[in-house]
């Protein structure tokens, strides 16, 4: 009869070197929701008035403004420089939250992909993968948010003023549409942030290109692969926010103007043209670059930091 050899016991300094391996891999995948919340106070304070104009062009008329700078002047002239931040307070806390969750999620899912080990480096592709799962993740959060956001950032003057402020606003939407009317237009927040997968993927691009060809410091390439990954996502990505944004402030009313998102296509296509699903997209692009920019290299800024604080 032979003799079994039993597996060697786990010693307790084995034991210890394992739980500390697995506890360090926990807490880094934690640390991208708390970098996140800084990126995202970056994003308001940098990119607020530039998204008022934005969201303003997007949805009003051409007879309305004629351009990014004459809305810029008329808002500025007839409601002063505090109108730039109408409806700041919503993603001023939602935009902490949503970053928080966005770019905590990305850290995870790129985690999973990494196999627990964050110095393997991800291609483009698989990057973009991971940005797709985090659009998705914070689209729940982000529908809401945005949604109160934009009826906000439309109240032009008296006659247009529905809401005196965030919570009026959110017990208006509750009262007219159920709860659920807080997350009008999700399928098109849904849509427009799968197209992170151009984001991510392309600041990946960026940022491999940068190590190789310059001497930049890996903080100046986290700015400039952030602000071009960004101004590459809404080449993208504008059209679908055109839509989502007109979904999101058509009337409360039984039957809206926009039930679909292919109802909505077909009539910005039919009033406007092709032209019409970039309407706002030079303030866009303006914002989006400082913006990003600013807020990727306070995330990877955090992370670093995160990262010392384990060692």
């Amino acid at each position: 009869m032979s003799a079994q050899i039993a597996p060697p016991a786990a010693t307790p300094v084995a034991t210890t070197i394992v739980k500390s391996v697995d506890d360090k891999t926990n807490q880094k995948r934690f640390h991208g929701f708390i970098a996140g919340v800084t990126s995202g106070v970056t994003k308001l304070v940098v990119g607020h008035p530039f998204d008022t104009v934005k969201v303003r062009m997007q949805v009003s008329g051409s007879d309305r403004f004629k351009g990014p700078l004459h809305c810029l002047m008329e808002t500025l002239k007839k409601e002063g420089p505090r109108a730039l931040y109408k409806g700041a307070t919503p993603p001023l806390v939602g935009w902490a939250v949503m970053d928080s969750v966005m770019l905590g999620s990305l850290t995870y899912y790129r985690l999973l992909l990494q196999g627990g080990d964050p110095n393997v480096r991800l291609t483009p592709f698989w990057s973009g993968i991971a940005g797709i799962g985090a659009g998705v993740t914070v689209s729940f959060i982000a529908a809401p948010v945005e949604h109160i956001k934009a009826r906000l950032q439309v109240q032009y003057d008296a006659k247009t003023k529905l809401y005196s402020g965030p919570i009026d606003c959110a017990r208006q939407l509750v009262r007219n549409n159920g709860v659920t009317g807080l997350w009008k237009g999700l399928v098109a927040t849904l849509w427009f942030r799968s197209w992170f997968f151009m984001w991510w993927s392309s600041y990946e691009i960026y940022a491999k290109q940068m190590r190789q060809r310059t001497n930049m410091s890996e903080a100046a390439i986290n700015f400039w692969a952030g602000g071009l990954g960004a101004n590459t996502f809404w080449v993208f990505a504008f059209p679908c926010d055109v839509v989502k944004n007109k979904i999101m402030t058509q009337p409360d009313v039984k039957n809206p103007p926009f039930p679909t998102i292919i109802s909505c296509f077909k009539h910005v296509y039919r009033t406007d043209g092709f032209k019409g699903f970039y309407r706002g997209f030079l303030p866009c692009l303006l914002r989006a670059f400082p913006t990003n920019a600013c807020a990727l290299t306070s995330f990877e800024l955090t992370m670093r930091w995160l990262r010392k604080i384990d060692e």
